[in-house]
């Protein structure tokens, strides 16, 4: 005989109500605790080890997948990225003390003429996971751009560009990072690995791509992949240039006392 659903009362004939999705019902003992622990701490039975997994085998297909609706054992992919990011930026300030790090190699560089330049550039170089985590929205923009007749909207290419931020992260977490922590006694190779790891993205995206879309050619890939790079580049700038300005601007506003200071730090 089919259980009432105790919140609806229609009648519940699988684990959970047709009507409104109630899970159907259970006496609370040591597995419901054990599978409660599970959503709340690591999730897993939402499909966080199966969606890392199969990111990092395969990040295009898995992307394509989610996509075109096999989502059921996937983890959400925008959720899935803040997690990856957070952890990432635990590990580079808590651990490897990137920010200190890189302060310390920006200050010690005879082209750094002010401390606000050391200490924008040594901030850049110390959160880039969760700047990348910000900047989804304007790389999916960037993405949408060059693959704009393809098919896709540009809130898939925000999806696109959470699973190309989580292996990327992925990849930080499990093999830059401990090649860092080797060498965080020397700020000049540190500083070095961190650019190396930087250069892997266009790598990353080439293969993204060239697996989410399977029935396109390489050299069309390359193409579309070349425009995201000169786009996002171009915006990088942009916003290093729009940083030095207002530098510049709160500067003139308090006067040459303000500017002496700068020089001096």
């Amino acid at each position: 005989m089919a259980q009432a659903c105790l919140n609806c009362g229609n009648p519940v004939m699988d684990n959970y109500c047709s009507n409104c999705e109630q899970k159907k019902f259970k006496r609370i003992d040591k597995k419901y605790i054990w599978d409660e622990l599970q959503y709340t701490v690591f999730h897993t039975n939402k499909g966080f080890l199966y969606s890392i997994k199969r990111i990092l085998k395969n990040p295009g297909k898995t992307a394509r997948e989610f996509i075109d609706g096999n989502r059921v054992n996937h983890y959400k992919p925008i959720l899935l990225v803040f997690v990856l990011s957070g952890i990432a930026t635990f590990i580079s300030y808590k651990i490897l003390n990137l920010r200190e790090i890189m302060s310390s190699y920006f200050l010690q560089q005879q082209e750094m003429s002010s401390k606000f330049t050391g200490d924008l550039m040594s901030f850049l170089s110390s959160y880039t996971s969760i700047l990348m985590l910000l900047s989804v929205p304007l790389f999916a923009l960037t993405t949408k751009i060059a693959f704009r007749k393809w098919g896709h909207n540009y809130y898939e290419h925000i999806v696109m560009n959470a699973y190309i931020l989580s292996f990327y992260t992925l990849v930080s977490i499990i093999f830059v990072y401990p090649i860092m922590f080797f060498f965080r006694h020397s700020t000049d190779t540190f500083y070095n690995i961190t650019q190396v790891s930087i250069l892997l993205v266009p790598i990353i995206l080439v293969w993204f791509f060239k697996e989410f879309y399977k029935d396109k050619p390489l050299k069309s890939i390359l193409l579309k992949v070349l425009g995201v790079c000169g786009l996002t580049i171009a915006g990088y700038l942009l916003f290093i240039i729009l940083a030095g300005l207002v530098a510049f601007a709160i500067t003139a506003l308090k006067g040459p006392e303000a500017m002496k200071y700068m020089k001096q730090n």
